[in-house]
């Protein structure tokens, strides 16, 4: 019975391996060492009532067995019945075994160590380190053991083991060893073993990876430990990885965040973590930590380079805080928050969480405040740059109050305010400024607020001076700005700009540089755009100063693929082909605007942009372009001279013949040609104008008809310019723009050409069947304006949908 009970007893289920070296032992083992139950040295040694010894653990067992079995108590070994079950420990015997287990541990030990050599085969030194986590196990006393036998060191040196079973085994038997134990830990940690501990993170095997993180967790519980193991190059950043990986052991996963959590004790920890990604503790120890370490951290967190999901982050968590400081704080505090702030504003989202916290009150109030409580001016120029950044997120500042009185950014006083800072400052803070109205005048909500305010500051030709800025950004600025203002103010800008001395070649010039800021160059070109076409002096100043020239080389060049890859090239295209459109506003008044056309050919030009698509603003100022050289034609066409009539012809007139001329342009009846009289038949301009007239956007579709209305004009030969669209097949595309009925203006307009059109019998015979053209023309008749009534009634009356009654009346007459 005894013995098969003894088959059943299994205490810690070690395999054979485990007790290779308790089973050498340096000195002989007594029969009366081993438990008769067990077959093992007894750690507890207790006598029965009957004498014999056995295991403590053994024994209770035996009889809590027998009791719950309904057996009678008796003794394992004789089998005979016992009366108690009381136990007597042996400490005399106990005290020899553990004087006999100390000395053959020792030998063991020594024996141990040897197997752990470079020399040794893979399986002695798995059997010694499987003894030394036994024996560590057994007893935390044997960690002092291990520790004064210098196993340490050699199984630290099995980390470099070419064994994965050995590297794993060595990891493991290192966290085991170090577990509880101060002493051993800073063992562990000497030399470069953190170094190497970390090198398995980025290992290939999971088994590897798992244990290192064990050993690194176990070791991080020493605070001591903790800034070495953080001052290992890229130990924090691989764990930060582990932490947030889809694919790891969960268990690896969570012991990673936990060596973290350890690590943070570590201000520089901290620090590192917040730089690679994990920002939770650096927030925390702003928001709880001591007055230093809170100063410390908003410093740090000015400094860090975050991406906008971050930005969103800290501001939610740490914004309102930030901004408290920043009103109430001394001033290193208020620096610290508000470099803080400056990094987390500078993205639209984090910008209108911070808004919503009310940082804009505080910030108006440092950059306005002067006397003993003002900012210095480095940080007023770092109020600057956050207000820049959260004016420039698209918010609705004219309902955010940010003065005592209930103002807001745009309200007069302010703008004022700001107006005079920007005259009055470091070209650093007068950049930001510009930027914070540079913001305000790209919203529609407030650009007109704002626009009224710099009128009546009478600000124009401050702004307008900052072209000529040697500092980059401020000029870029300013640039920005003024082309905001352009679509507002554009008659004070081009005063302002003719009654300066230098702007306006500055601006050329930015236009015409190969290199250099393209947003830079979009903006200039957007300033000159805008502002009034029909301005004759600031054209004839731009012709004077060569502008036009430099402008037409962009457009080609940019036409001919030079310039790519930015996305800014369109709408410095779109720039362009405007100012350069302003040529042909002024061709009645301006000889040198008609010089410049024929010289570079602009009708080609213009015809060829006709066919930029996708780029709707070029085709329609193209377009436009196009009708205003198409005007001008018909006082360039040049009558050709007949030769004088001879002495018969002088006497007898009816016996002379008129010459024939040949070669005559059929529209102007003249001598005509693409380059020199802008004739767009002669430039094969008309087919590409009636391409247009199936455009999606009704600006391009409005221009181009516009155009086309040119070759219907009563200057010109009206019946040929019938005949023109119709050789290119342009009849259709106006009567379908009728009858679309798309805008006002293209019903003005097409109401007109059609009327002209109509007036060709065999047209108005075909038109006559078409109801929906009918419809259109009587709608036009009906809810048009006065003038398009007029022209509509006459277009009725050439399908016959009116009477006409001019031929009743006189014939009564």
């Amino acid at each position: 019975m005894a013995e098969g009970w003894d088959g059943t007893y299994d205490p810690g289920s070690q395999s054979d391996e485990s007790y290779h070296f308790e089973r050498t032992h340096v000195e002989p083992i007594y029969d009366a060492f081993v438990c008769p139950l067990t077959k093992q040295v007894m750690r507890d040694p207790v006598t029965i009532e009957n004498g014999r010894t056995f295991e403590r653990e053994a024994i209770e067992k035996w009889f809590k067995e027998c009791k719950e079995s309904g057996r009678k108590l008796v003794c394992p070994l004789t089998l005979r019945e016992l009366k108690s079950t009381d136990l007597n420990p042996s400490i005399a015997l106990r005290n020899t075994i553990e004087e006999w287990t100390t000395r053959n541990e020792a030998a063991q030990l020594d024996s141990a160590g040897r197997f752990l050599s470079p020399g040794s085969s893979e399986n002695e030194i798995l059997q010694a380190l499987i003894f030394v986590q036994h024996i560590c196990q057994k007893s935390r006393s044997n960690k002092h053991v291990v520790r004064n036998a210098q196993l340490i060191p050699m199984i630290v040196d099995m980390l470099k083991n070419s064994s994965r079973r050995v590297r794993c085994k060595a990891l493991e038997t290192l966290r085991i060893v170090a577990e509880e134990d101060a002493d051993n830990k800073e063992v562990v940690a000497e030399g470069d073993t953190i170094r190497t501990i970390v090198k398995f993170l980025s290992n290939d095997l999971s088994k590897e990876r798992e244990d290192a993180v064990s050993l690194l967790y176990e070791l991080s519980k020493s605070e001591a430990l903790c800034e070495k193991i953080g001052a290992v190059n890229g130990a924090i950043l691989i764990l930060v990885g582990l932490t947030s990986s889809n694919s790891e052991n969960i268990l690896t996963v969570e012991k990673a965040d936990r060596t973290l959590e350890n690590l943070e004790k570590c201000e520089k920890n901290v620090r590192q973590m917040a730089e690679n990604g994990r920002l939770q503790p650096l927030l925390t120890l702003l928001l709880e930590g001591p007055l230093e370490t809170k100063l410390s951290m908003a410093l740090y967190l000015g400094e860090l380079v975050l991406n906008n999901d971050m930005k969103v982050f800290v501001a939610r968590t740490v914004g309102s805080s930030l901004i408290n400081v920043m009103k109430s704080g001394n001033m290193k505090s208020r620096e610290a928050s508000l470099k803080a702030l400056n990094q987390i504003s500078s993205c639209e989202a984090s910008a209108k969480v911070l808004i919503e916290a009310g940082i804009l009150p505080p910030l108006v109030k440092d950059l306005f405040t002067v006397g003993v409580n003002q900012l210095p001016m480095k940080l007023k120029e770092v109020s600057a740059t956050v207000l820049a950044n959260v004016v420039n997120s698209g918010y609705d500042f004219d309902s955010v109050p940010v003065g005592p009185d209930h103002q807001t950014l745009v309200s007069e006083d302010i703008v004022h305010n700001l107006l005079h800072l920007i005259s009055n400052t470091g070209p650093a803070i007068e950049c930001k400024l510009l930027q914070v109205l540079v913001g305000l005048t790209s919203s529609p909500t407030t650009v007109l607020d704002v626009v009224s305010a710099i009128k009546s500051s009478g600000a124009t030709i401050s702004l307008i001076q900052f072209i000529e800025a040697p500092q980059k950004d401020l000029h870029v600025a300013s640039l920005k700005l003024l082309q905001n203002l352009s679509a507002h103010m554009g008659q004070e800008l081009a005063d302002a700009l003719r009654a300066t001395a230098g702007q306006l070649g500055s601006l050329i010039k930015v236009i015409s540089e190969d290199i250099g800021n393209s947003e830079e160059k979009a903006a200039a070109v957007g300033l000159l755009a805008d502002l009034p076409e029909r301005d004759l002096g600031l054209t004839r100043q731009m012709l004077d100063e060569g502008a036009f020239e430099v402008i037409i080389s962009r457009v080609i060049r940019i036409r001919q693929g030079e310039t790519r890859g930015s996305r800014y090239v369109t709408p410095y295209l779109e720039g362009l082909v405007q100012v350069l459109a302003r040529v042909t506003f002024v061709l009645a008044e301006e000889p040198d605007a008609v010089a410049l056309s024929c010289e570079h050919n602009l009708t080609a030009l213009f015809t060829d942009l006709l066919q930029a698509n996708g780029l709707d603003k070029v085709q329609m100022v193209s377009a436009m372009a196009l009708e205003n050289l198409s005007q001008e034609s018909k006082h360039l066409t040049r009558l050709p001279e007949l030769p004088k009539p001879g002495f018969c012809a002088l006497i007898l007139p009816c016996c002379s013949k008129q010459p024939v001329v040949n070669g005559l342009c059929r529209l102007h009846h003249g001598i005509c040609s693409l380059k020199e009289t802008f004739c767009l038949l002669e430039g094969k301009s008309v087919g590409k104008l009636v391409a247009c007239l199936d455009h999606t956007n009704e600006k391009v579709v409005e221009a181009a008809l516009a155009a086309l209305c040119t070759l219907l004009d009563d200057e010109v030969d009206i019946e040929q310019g019938v005949m023109v669209l119709c050789e290119v097949e342009g009849i259709k595309p106006i009567l379908d723009v009728l009858v679309e009925n798309r805008t006002e203006i293209l019903r003005q307009r097409a109401v007109w050409a059609v009327e002209r059109i109509l007036r060709t019998d065999d047209i108005a015979y075909e038109v006559s069947g078409n109801p929906n053209m009918s419809t259109a023309l009587v709608d036009a008749f009906r809810h048009g304006d006065y003038r398009t009534r007029q022209i509509a009634e006459r277009a009725l009356k050439h399908v016959d949908k009116i009477p006409n009654f001019s031929g009743v009346f006189h014939n009564l007459g």
